[in-house]
């Protein structure tokens, strides 16, 4: 048998090799210094990078220049490493770019299966809600609601949550509009309706006890985004007969935790904290 022999890999591949290695190790320094930032260090040192890298500090150097003239790392005024605006900017229009519904859905999915209601996500228009999502498993009731219906803030869960977590003026707002009664639940009156704001803020959740619809019962929670402001809200909701006045709480309290799992994916700092605290 005619022995074969081995072929010496092109020296042509040799750059692009190289160019992967060096793209693998630079992205290896700019997470070991993102992971440090976010253990409260100020910056990095070129020795401890180095380290870290296995590498000397020639090479992390040559690494960090290009990452430098991008701004996507900074030198401190102690020699170290830090990220830089550049890193910022990348990470505001990836945030910026998760879209809400997806990434509220399997958060919808779960709640809905948990608990058998109905799950819904809305956004503010004004001083309205509109519906963008809506989550029914097999044993659930069939709900009239529609993706795209309106509703006005005043009688409902959701709207009540984001007035109550939203900004100051949105209150205002909303008891501006003229109050109509959609059962004999509804609360017309201003100076309950801001005191029901007050408690809704207290508890996290806000609730429509048959204020919309005569017989559905509902609990809701604020949606935050990158920026912690209020985006939406989602909420569960049933017949009454279903969803008793005695089953509010626990499952109020399961909606809040939801709806800040579906902010913290949606990159606000203030749910991920709030977690982190065991909220809920």
């Amino acid at each position: 048998m005619r022995a074969t022999t081995p072929v010496a890999p092109s020296t042509e591949d040799a750059p692009a090799r190289n160019a992967a290695l060096s793209l693998r190790r630079g992205l290896r320094l700019l997470d070991r210094i993102a992971d440090r930032t976010r253990n409260g260090e100020p910056s990095v040192s070129l020795t401890v990078l180095a380290a870290e890298l296995g590498t000397s500090k020639s090479t992390v150097l040559r690494l960090t220049a290009p990452m430098l003239e991008n701004d996507l790392l900074r030198r401190t005024p102690d020699a170290g490493f830090t990220l830089g605006l550049g890193a910022l900017l990348l990470g505001q229009s990836y945030l910026e770019g998760i879209d809400l519904r997806a990434a509220a859905a399997p958060f919808l999915r779960r709640t809905a299966e948990r608990t058998g209601l109905t799950c819904h996500l809305v956004v503010p228009d004004g001083t309205d809600i509109v519906y963008v999502d809506k989550v029914e498993t097999r044993g659930t009731v069939r709900m009239g609601s529609r993706i795209g219906n309106r509703l006005p803030m005043r009688n409902t869960a959701s709207g009540k949550a984001m007035v109550a977590f939203g900004e100051p003026e949105l209150l205002d707002r909303v008891l501006a509009e003229p109050a109509t009664a959609m059962t004999e639940h509804s609360i017309v009156d201003d100076d309950r309706w801001r005191a029901e704001i007050d408690r809704t803020h207290g508890r996290g959740y806000g609730i429509d006890d048959r204020e919309n619809e005569p017989d559905i019962r509902c609990v809701a929670a604020p949606v935050l985004d990158h920026a912690n402001q209020v985006v939406g809200a989602m909420s569960i909701s049933g017949l009454a007969s279903r969803f008793p006045a005695a089953a509010v709480r626990e499952l109020g309290d399961g909606v809040v935790r939801t709806a800040l799992e579906i902010s913290v994916a949606l990159g606000s700092s203030s749910a991920q904290l709030a977690l982190s605290k065991g909220t809920r």
